[in-house]
């Protein structure tokens, strides 16, 4: 919102103080001002001449040579290559010694052989915005009004020395979106009276005999939308343009002045905060106004001469049978005030503000209307804003306004009443002010205070101030006035505890740098794909539903993803296409999920631990070729995290998956709350999802965080380096070949117990030395204690209890 400091000074003595003090202390009492910006851009010596003669300049076909009285009792002779100069013009003329806010300073000078004493200036030429200016005069010399007084400085007469202060109000202070707005909080933190323009007056001179209620008709239908409706019928009017007075104070809030009929609607809008519109009442049929919402299959033309398709949840502004505006939005183009408009119907109304909002968000349409409108405007300021509205056009539109108002009441505004306690105020903001000074200070903010027994208030809340509902809102306002700086600072004497991670976030964390420490980057994806990346790579939950985005940034990121897999397959792919053939990456993000019973309600979001590795597992080196990736370099990596984390039992089942190679891929097992359960799958990219993204082999894993984090141990221990030696005993076993190896491994840690330091396999050989369908398993163990050095003949006795063992329970052979 930009508020001119000499529009503020008609509501409000503010003639003691700049418009940078007035800012600092709007900041201070809660109105951030971003920045207080001069309308004179370094014009000086600019008056206003009268044209008394133009010749054509006797060398130069495009230059004229003016007579120019500029009050001083003598006629400047200026050279001018403007078109539209002529004599009888008043117009502003840069005197010699006068600067302009290019820099520019006017000296005499000879153009073609004939000498100019100054300059007649375009608007632009004097700073003023280009796109806020009238049509009429955004080219050639700027023609002002006939009856300009010669001589008067052009910066009085276009408010060039005048002073804006841009607000940065948040969502709730839209009362600040208006004139009397920040008026009334000016007022009350300078402890002033706001003066309110006189409407009354104007009416009287202005009304005429015709009843209002004899000419126009309104009525409300969609009454939930549309709490009050009110309308003046203006006649006799005379569009054209606005006074200088008028353009310069919307020009300096940053609209175009149009004409002024459009020019008054705007101005009051600004002033009160409650937005206009005007009608021309000879295209309204039967002069009717009634309030719906739009029918299927309606259609229109907006002032900006732009077809609109709307659709049921509209709200329209209509005549009975046709369209003719968007509540709230923009009027339409075949009611719209033209030059040869002579009878206005005024409409000044309180739409609800959601039912604007939706409107104008689909159809890209947002106007200072409905950003008033959005954020809810003030109910009782609807016939106070139509009738000064009205008395303005009476007085520069030269129209008589009928006698009363139209109007319709579908629910009528009831005023908000909070009750407080003067010790609850103090117990939120540390203070001791008194019951008098809390009424005091509520009461330059125009609020009614009622005592209540012991120290008990009751504020009346005005309706300008939507925003305050509750008793805290009033505790807010209590503090902004007496000022944040006067609020004692204590220091915090209750308990603290100090921050630490939770064991989720600890997990995760070391995670991270387990991984990263191995040599891996973290990867940062979209939670949003593509439905065939769903469809191509289901991931660990393969009944999942894509839950499909309202409004996508694009086909790609339409849908939230149910796995990670997918992104890190394009991550690697971007690096493919880059010449970086080595790729390892992770990434520790929520999947979203649902499905058919869960549609409606919000998707469940999983967190889940995905890996990838694809090309060569080392860089190329002359101490011998590096060899490709492969299950073992990716499922080694997994198992030292779990390892880190001290889980046990995990156990690896070959499975077929959608997405993976149907040989090379396991389901990652564990006993978990009481019940055996997949809670990952590990493997090789299914050949042909390969050769379709033009990867070598690539492997990757993808593992709920959830589940590991319940199977981590609750505390990481770490071992003292071992003083006593250790014994190290190999065995080759032959065993059938669809044994699994893990289960070799577990039943020799069972059978070996605490002695058994750590067991490796380091070789399985298939082959017809061991016969077609067996296998050799070389495996190595370490046996050592911490307290003692073991004998050769305890570690003999206990490997061969694991040889027998294994023997006993899988018929394993000891390999010769």
């Amino acid at each position: 919102m930009n508020v001119s400091y000499q529009w503020l000074a008609q509501y409000v003595d503010i003639a003691d103080y700049t418009a940078g003090e007035l800012a600092e202390k709007l900041t201070r009492s809660g109105i951030e001002v971003d920045i207080v910006e001069s309308r004179n851009k370094g014009v000086t010596g600019v008056v206003v001449g009268y044209v008394t003669s133009r010749e054509k300049h006797p060398d130069a076909d495009k230059l004229s040579v003016c007579k120019v009285d500029v009050g001083t009792g003598e006629e400047l002779q200026i050279v001018c290559g403007a078109k539209n100069v002529d004599a009888g013009q008043k117009v502003p003329v840069a005197t010699v010694g006068a600067k302009l806010p290019d820099g520019l300073v006017i000296k005499r000078a000879k153009l073609r052989g004939v000498e100019s004493q100054g300059m007649i200036c375009s608007a632009k030429e004097l700073g003023l915005n280009d796109k806020l200016l009238p049509k009429e005069i955004q080219e050639g010399i700027l023609v002002l009004p006939a009856d300009t007084q010669v001589g008067e400085s052009i910066l009085d007469v276009l408010a060039i020395n005048d002073e804006v202060m841009d607000l940065d109000l948040t969502p709730n202070r839209s009362d600040c979106l208006s004139m009397l707005g920040t008026a009334y909080e000016i007022a009350a933190i300078l402890g002033r009276e706001v003066r309110l323009p006189d409407s009354e007056s104007g009416l009287r001179d202005a009304e005429a005999s015709v009843k209002a209620a004899d000419r126009i008709s309104v009525e409300i239908t969609a009454k939930d939308a549309c709490s009050h409706y009110a309308a003046r019928l203006i006649e006799g009017v005379k569009v054209g343009p606005s006074p200088l007075w008028l353009q310069n104070r919307l020009m300096a809030a940053g609209i175009r002045p149009i004409s002024n009929i459009v020019d008054i609607t705007n101005y009051v809008m600004l002033e009160y905060g409650q937005p206009l519109h005007a009608f021309d009442a000879d295209r309204l049929e039967n002069g009717h106004i009634d309030v719906r919402y739009a029918r299927e299959g309606e259609t229109l033309e907006t002032l900006d001469h732009i077809e609109r398709k709307l659709e049921p949840h509209m709200l329209l502004i209509t005549d009975g049978t046709k369209p003719v505006a968007l509540a709230g939005v923009m009027g339409g183009a075949n009611s719209e005030v033209t030059d040869g408009t002579s009878r206005i119907l005024l409409e000044s109304a309180k739409f609800d503000g959601v039912t604007v909002r939706k409107t104008s968000r689909q159809l890209g349409l947002r106007s200072e209307a409905s950003l008033r409108f959005e954020k809810e405007v003030n109910p009782e300021a609807v016939i106070p804003a139509l009738d000064r509205a009205a008395a303005l056009i009476a007085e520069l539109g030269g129209g008589q306004v009928a006698s009363g108002l139209v109007e319709a009441v579908a629910s009528e505004h009831r005023p908000v009443q909070i009750e407080i306690t003067a010790s609850r105020i103090n117990t939120y903001l540390g203070t001791s002010l008194s019951v008098e000074e809390i009424t005091s200070i509520l009461g330059r903010l125009n609020f009614t205070v009622e005592p209540l027994e012991h120290d008990g208030l009751l504020a009346h809340v005005p309706s300008r101030r939507g925003d305050i509902t509750l008793a805290v809102d009033l505790i807010e306002e209590v503090a902004r006035l007496y000022g944040y700086d006067n609020i004692p600072t204590t220091l915090m004497n209750t308990e603290t505890t100090p921050g630490s991670l939770t064991r989720e976030q600890a997990i995760r964390r070391t995670v991270r740098r387990l991984l990263n420490g191995s040599g891996l980057h973290e990867a940062i994806t979209y939670s949003y794909t593509h439905p065939d990346h769903i469809a191509a790579f289901p991931g660990i939950y393969r009944d999942a539903k894509p839950v499909a985005l309202a409004m996508p940034m694009s086909e790609e990121r339409s849908v939230l993803r149910t796995s990670l897999v997918p992104h890190l397959i394009d991550a690697a792919v971007y690096n493919r296409n880059r010449n970086n053939d080595d790729v390892a990456l992770f990434e520790i993000a929520p999947v979203f999920l649902t499905d058919e019973s869960r549609l409606t309600r919000q998707p469940e979001e999983k967190l889940l631990l995905s890996a990838l590795l694809t090309g060569k597992r080392s860089e190329l080196h002359w101490t011998g070729k590096p060899g490709n990736v492969d299950f073992y370099d990716l499922k080694g990596l997994f198992e030292s995290v779990i390892s880190y984390l001290g889980i046990e039992g995990l156990r690896y089942v070959q499975a077929q998956v959608e997405g993976f190679h149907p040989g090379r891929t396991a389901a990652i097992e564990v006993e978990l709350d009481g019940a055996r359960r997949v809670i990952g799958t590990i493997g090789q990219l299914h050949p042909a999802l390969q050769q379709s993204k033009d990867l070598d082999d690539t492997y990757v894993l993808e593992v709920e965080m959830d589940a590991l984090t319940k199977l981590a141990a609750a505390r990481f221990t770490y071992s003292p380096l071992p003083r006593f030696p250790a014994i190290s005993r190999d065995m080759a076993l032959v065993v059938d070949r669809g044994i699994a190896v893990g289960d070799l491994i577990a039943k020799a840690q069972e059978t070996a117990g605490e002695l058994l330091e750590s067991i490796q396999v380091f070789d399985i050989y298939t082959g017809e030395r061991v016969g077609e369908a067996k296998k050799s398993v070389a495996i190595a163990l370490v046996y050592r204690t911490a307290d003692r050095t073991l004998t050769d003949e305890e570690v003999s006795e206990l490997h061969g209890r694991v040889v027998a063992a294994l023997e006993a329970t899988y018929g394993a052979e000891l390999r010769k």
